[in-house]
């Protein structure tokens, strides 16, 4: 079995609330974590609970990795599923470091970090699929709108078809 290069593994943020996820938000953000890792992507999130967690887990449970990118300095904080913790230090401007290193954002439902994440994925030009949440209309001429899913999987496949994958 050959490795692949760091280049060919799609790194895909899965996004949304934490603590005030609901549970449906979180059983669609699991399945979404296993998808990815079914399809050999590397999970980035957040780092903490919520769809955080429940992304990082789907992703752990179907045999990926899922890196955390902490709010704090302490790398306790983060929940148990994921494969990597890195301790930004940075609060909410990690956000900008999710969407920054991912090749795509999957956002499952809304907040207002959520919100930032999406934004900041779609002004790099970075395909975003959206999951319940909040509705972004972009104006005329200020580029392409986040793809709407209804799914998990129409999310993952959106998001890869995006990427040509």
């Amino acid at each position: 079995m050959t490795r692949a290069e760091p280049a060919d593994v799609p790194y895909v943020a899965v996004v949304g609330p934490g603590d005030g996820a609901t549970p449906a938000e979180c059983a669609v953000a699991e399945r979404a974590g296993w998808l990815l890792a079914g399809r050999g992507a590397v999970l980035i999130c957040g780092g903490l609970g919520g769809v955080m967690a429940a992304a990082a887990k789907g992703a752990r449970a179907g045999g990926g990795t899922a890196v955390g990118l902490l709010p704090g300095r302490d790398r306790a904080t983060a929940n148990a599923f994921l494969s990597v913790a890195l301790a930004t230090g940075l609060g909410e401007l990690r956000n900008g470091l999710v969407a920054g290193v991912s090749d795509a954002v999957i956002a499952v439902g809304g907040s207002w970090g959520t919100h930032s994440e999406i934004a900041l994925a779609m002004r790099a030009e970075k395909p975003v699929a959206v999951i319940g949440g909040w509705t972004v209309r972009v104006p005329a001429g200020a580029g392409a709108c986040p793809l709407a899913a209804s799914s998990a999987e129409e999310a993952v496949g959106l998001i890869f078809a995006a990427l040509g994958r």
